[in-house]
């Protein structure tokens, strides 16, 4: 129970952090978020519990494939809000959904090509 709380409180406080950060320096902000924070805690979470690192590694191959259908959520965010003037709840709420959309049709390619 102590590790679950440590792994809340860890996540958390990186998550705030980096929220604090991007209200004076936007970019290194950017950075931390780009970094893979919640694949590298996931990681080190299950290592940590379990000691698998075969199951480590193939969640990381399974990764790299889904990046792929996010990112047309990084695209879209800041087309919907500077190219539309779109409201921020909008933009975002479109930018889940297309992206959620976007996973849907990359699942399905997927299970065409196994």
């Amino acid at each position: 129970m102590l590790l679950q709380i440590l792994k809340v409180l860890l996540t958390a406080i990186i998550i705030v952090l980096i929220s604090w950060i991007s209200k004076k320096h936007s970019l290194v902000a950017a950075l931390f978020a780009s970094l893979p924070l919640t694949s590298i805690l996931a990681f080190v979470w299950i290592y940590a519990e379990t000691g698998d690192t075969e199951k480590i590694s193939k969640m990381s191959s399974d990764i790299i494939w889904l990046v792929i259908p996010s990112i047309l959520f990084f695209i879209m965010l800041p087309v919907f809000l500077k190219k539309f003037s779109m409201r921020f709840p909008a933009a975002m709420g479109l930018s889940i959904l297309i992206s959620a959309m976007a996973y849907a049709v990359f699942f399905q390619l997927l299970k065409f090509s196994k």
